[in-house]
């Protein structure tokens, strides 16, 4: 399960949307996580669900291949859908059983939710997925270029996001592979008590945490053999360059926005 996620991983390819300017694809994302709160009813998430989808087939991602890498976390989804419809009560009561009840407007409520939720890491997931993880360092660095002005170390902080997001599949992997090598010792993380099974998680975090630091303290002894001092001075082997689609999709993604303010009920 763990190693299908494919959050932090990137796809070779040649789509349209790999071809986009890391820094548009960027803006994309942020800006994309704000007017996604714009829309609250059937057909403002009918527009933002048409133009994920129109994202996706423009990237060459299989359907199939983003549905599998994010099982995991649809459970997250499956969970916040069913605590809106139990908590919240507002509307016609549709269904009761056992002192249970159900109402439309908790159902109509939770469905946004979970689609909001779902849309939104579709599309980070799909930034992550056409962009490699140099081009998303020099992107955010490039974003963040302002606030040099200001003593802010732009190119560490890109750099560590970069290595954040490279190293997600990376821990995954990490964590499936103690999880089985712990099983094989008798560990059983699956039955038990709450305490039992705090008590066996201990024995998958604590290598976890180790192998992690001893990974990162390899990465920085090999930056540092290898004379890395920073963004002062340094000169890039790719230059990014804004083009007419870059524009194009910015304009676009600015008709959304206004598209779904039009539609807010």
């Amino acid at each position: 399960m763990m190693n299908s996620m494919i959050i932090g991983k990137y796809v070779p390819g040649d789509s349209l949307i790999h071809r986009l300017d890391p820094r548009t694809k960027l803006l994309l994302m942020f800006i994309y996580v704000f007017i996604v709160f714009l829309a609250n009813n059937e057909w403002a998430y009918g527009v933002l669900t048409f133009f994920t989808c129109a994202l996706l087939f423009l990237s060459r991602i299989p359907f199939s291949f983003m549905i599998k890498g994010l099982k995991p976390v649809l459970w997250v989804i499956v969970f916040t859908f069913l605590l809106h419809v139990l908590l919240t009560k507002d509307g016609d009561v549709v269904f009761q059983w056992i002192g249970i009840e159900v109402y439309d407007k908790a159902i109509q409520q939770g469905a946004f939710i979970s689609l909001r939720f779902l849309l939104l890491i579709v599309v980070t997931t799909l930034v992550t997925l056409t962009t490699t993880p140099i081009e998303v360092t020099d992107g955010m660095e490039s974003l963040l270029s302002p606030l040099k002005k200001w003593n802010v170390p732009v190119h560490e902080l890109a750099l560590m996001m970069s290595i954040s997001l490279r190293f997600i599949p990376t821990l995954m992997e990490e964590t499936e592979k103690i999880m089985k090598a712990q099983m094989a010792r008798g560990v059983d993380f699956s039955s038990g008590s709450l305490s039992e099974r705090m008590k066996a998680m201990t024995a998958l975090l604590v290598p976890l945490f180790i192998s992690a630091f001893k990974r990162a303290e390899e990465l920085a002894v090999a930056m540092e053999v290898r004379g890395y001092r920073g963004g002062n001075g340094r000169t890039k082997w790719r230059e990014l360059t804004w083009r007419r689609m870059d524009t194009a999709f910015m304009l676009l993604l600015g008709l959304l926005a206004v598209l779904l303010w039009l539609l807010r009920s």
